[in-house]
């Protein structure tokens, strides 16, 4: 009686685990239809027409989707996972050091969110709190891999890594405060945004580097104000 017992319990359960992988690829194939039913038709798009798009009726949307919000939050997870992180790793692994790695990390993804603007302003335009936590998680995957990333290349210089991780972080909330902004309003080019956020970040990195990374000697050395560049008018 309790090997039957047992052997029910685990026939149920591989129902169970099968039916929830066919629920877990359904959503992602709504979730990716719905991406190019964005991309198709602009991101003020409706229910309606994300089912008409992708050829199901609104009533399947709303088997695997609590409301809008949800199918959002949904759609800003699939972009950072299949999309914006896997670029990010790709060219926080590359062989590029020095100036050319950190332009390249900014390029990437200014252009992977560039590349997408009517997804973005679709999952911008939602408020929800769990979109916010799905771009608050992806930024933190983010930082994180730029945290190992650099970690990993100071101490092979011999450098003090206490501050890495507030550093990513700022680096990454600050390249991607900077990209809405952008998005929303874009007052310049792609290239002059990559360049004007490279300068920064560039330049805060050198004067990491000229202390070996140590709180202690930045706290040590004067900090004079820059010389200022002569005026054009008076060179």
């Amino acid at each position: 009686m309790a090997q039957q017992t047992q052997a029910v319990a685990v026939k149920t359960d591989g129902r169970k685990r099968r039916w929830h992988q066919h629920k877990v690829e359904r959503r992602n194939e709504l979730v990716d239809g719905t991406l190019e039913a964005i991309r198709r038709r602009g991101s003020n798009v409706s229910m309606d027409e994300i089912a008409a798009e992708i050829g199901v009726s609104k009533t399947v949307l709303y088997r695997y989707f609590v409301d809008k919000n949800d199918l959002t939050t949904a759609v800003m997870m699939r972009f950072a996972q299949t999309t914006l992180i896997p670029n990010m790793a790709a060219a926080l692994s590359s062989n590029l050091d020095g100036f050319e790695l950190t332009r390249e990390i900014i390029r990437v993804y200014v252009e992977t969110v560039a590349a997408e603007p009517e997804p973005y302003q679709f999952v911008m335009a939602n408020n929800s709190a769990s979109k916010s936590r799905a771009i608050a998680t992806s930024e933190q995957i983010i930082a994180r891999m730029l945290a190992v990333m650099l970690r990993r290349r100071m101490v092979a210089a011999g450098m003090d890594t206490g501050g890495v991780e507030p550093w990513a972080y700022h680096t990454v909330g600050g390249v991607q405060l900077a990209t809405h902004s952008w998005m929303s309003n874009p007052r310049m080019t792609a290239e002059e945004l990559i360049d004007y956020l490279t300068m920064l970040s560039w330049n805060a990195l050198c004067g990491i580097v000229e202390v070996g990374g140590s709180l202690e000697k930045f706290r040590r050395q004067p900090h004079p104000s820059p010389m200022l560049p002569p005026r054009p008018d008076t060179a």
